[in-house]
């Protein structure tokens, strides 16, 4: 089935066969179901939350959130409110987890859905104003920064809000429900802080225990930690990259991960033509051929969520991998075929699939690939890929 990206409208010809069959970002449902029953296994005996915000790292929210529940993931994690209310409104009933927030946050919402909400500090007066409202108790997870330096209670100011947390407990506003950090290199192994932001959340544990709280899960955990680092599972892991079947670490593939790589991006060569040697190529002519060669045309650009820094990128066409060459424009990219001669006849590649990346399998490219053309992650080339480009889902269906 062929669906437009989330993330508001798209115009019906977007999720069209033909628009698909012209490009499409390929979401192999099965493939994040072996990677989540891959790291329920890891886990073990801690339970999973499947992270899906930002429209499941570009894969799909709602099919990615239905096919992890159905492997065994028992929690869904989303930045923000607004991502768990699409998620409710899909049917999902699934516990879930929003945890970024602003003071036009719709908290009200949040209790009335029985979303469970991530506590900083000053989110909690407006927390428990929803809980009045709505007449029945919030469920919040506290969050104390353990070094990540970005959202949580600091240490200095952990105990005034584990304080004020047991005063609304006891009132029947809100329950405790979770306590929760965040890693800052646990994709770099041998890095030295996690330990100590371990120590740091276990410290705050024991003041939250002492406080009297006891919550139901305790959750530090991402995907790193998780395949590297059962000292830190507790109750709950954290996974996001990892069930779309990428890599957090440097030098270690998904393959030797046990993971296997849901997205494939896809089109088709819009174009092809010979061109006499020092033909120059997109703008700013930063490349022109060596000698008379064919150009191909691919069209797909940054418009699509193709970094337009990420010249040198991959493209698999009719078995062999081409970079691309000049600048990547809005819509569209240029490969160098070399001397194909079209004129006398030779092979055109006009209408041939381009595979910008998908598992490997074949030899062909990969997000990580194209995260080396462009200088990030592979996390970001992924979760950029834009509601232009239609998700085709396969293997929708469930296993047994």
């Amino acid at each position: 089935m062929t669906y437009p990206a989330a993330g508001g409208p798209a115009p019906a010809s977007y999720a069209s066969p033909n628009a698909s069959d012209e490009r499409s970002a390929v979401i192999d449902l099965e493939a994040i179901r072996h990677n989540v029953r891959r790291l329920v296994a890891v886990a073990s005996p801690a339970r999973v939350m499947a992270v899906v915000k930002a429209d499941a790292y570009g894969h799909g929210a709602v099919p990615v959130a239905r096919a992890a529940l159905a492997a065994g993931a028992q929690w869904l994690g989303v930045a923000h409110v607004s991502e768990a209310l699409s998620l409710r409104a899909a049917g999902i009933d699934a516990p879930i987890l929003a945890w970024l927030h602003t003071r036009e946050t719709n908290f009200v919402a949040a209790v009335a859905s029985g979303i469970d909400i991530a506590c900083s500090g000053w989110e909690l007066d407006s927390i428990v104003a929803a809980a009045r409202d709505q007449e029945r108790p919030a469920r919040v997870h506290l969050k104390v920064d353990t070094g990540l330096g970005r959202n949580g209670a600091t240490i200095e100011l952990w105990d005034k809000l584990v304080g004020a947390a047991v005063e609304y407990q006891e009132e029947g506003l809100l329950r405790v429900a979770g306590i929760f950090s965040h890693l800052a290199v646990a994709d770099e192994p041998e890095r030295p802080e996690t330990d100590e932001q371990l120590a740091a959340f276990r410290e705050a544990l024991a003041v939250a225990e002492d406080a009297g709280i006891d919550p139901e899960i305790r959750h530090l955990a991402n995907t790193p930690a998780a395949l590297s680092r059962p000292d830190t599972h507790f109750d709950l892991v954290r996974v996001g990259l990892g069930i779309y079947g990428l890599s957090p670490f440097r030098g270690q593939t998904s393959a030797e991960l046990g993971l296997r790589p849901a997205m494939t991006l896809r089109t088709l060569v819009a174009h092809c033509k010979d061109v006499p040697a020092h033909q120059g190529v997109s703008y700013g002519l930063r490349y022109r051929t060596e000698s008379a060669s064919t150009l191909g045309l691919i069209p797909l650009g940054y418009a699509d969520g193709v970094p337009r820094v990420a010249t040198g990128g991959p493209v698999r066409i009719d078995g062999v991998t081409y970079p691309v060459v000049g600048t990547i424009a809005m819509d569209q990219m240029v490969v160098d075929f070399g001397p194909l001669h079209l004129e006398a006849g030779g092979d055109s590649r006009l209408g041939s699939e381009a595979v910008l990346f998908g598992d490997g399998n074949d030899g062909g490219p990969t997000a990580d690939d194209w995260a080396r053309a462009a200088g990030t992650i592979n996390y970001e080339i992924v979760t950029r890929i834009s509601p232009r480009v239609p998700r085709r889902y396969i293997n929708e269906e469930t296993t047994p």
